[in-house]
């Protein structure tokens, strides 16, 4: 699928790595897709809780329930940490692992894809979305 395609099927974004501190670029991007009328699912061990939403340790730790409504698996950690990430994004039954700007996993995404996920890499979901909208 091409980003536009992405970004117009899929809904529901588990934001990996989410803080809670507007200076962060995964909080304003979060925003961002909050107003753009995405559905988010806040993913930070460290938070309870961001905007207003209940925030879980990993994706494994999500509900099934709403674990299984996950399309989006976007990434804010360093590309060393991609990897577990990305083996949850697979089992999870998501659909595209999205690497946030300066995030590439070249392993990892070869794993993704070879699972069946789309995979961007190195590319802000925001940036995407507002060029697409433009």
């Amino acid at each position: 699928m091409t980003i536009r395609e992405i970004l117009e099927t899929y809904t529901t974004i588990a934001v990996i790595g989410i803080s809670a501190k507007p200076e962060r670029a995964s909080h304003s991007v979060t925003r961002y897709l909050l107003h753009a009328g995405y559905t988010i699912v806040p993913v930070n061990p460290l938070l309870d809780e961001v905007f207003g939403l209940r925030c879980y340790p990993s994706l494994s730790d999500i509900p099934a329930e709403l674990r299984n409504t996950i399309e989006i698996v976007d990434i804010f950690r360093k590309p060393a940490e991609v990897g577990p990430v990305v083996e949850e994004a697979i089992g999870i039954g998501a659909k595209v692992v999205w690497m946030q700007l300066g995030i590439t996993h070249d392993a990892a995404a070869r794993k993704a894809e070879e699972a069946g996920l789309d995979v961007i890499q190195n590319r802000c979901i925001a940036v995407e979305h507002g060029r697409m909208k433009g």
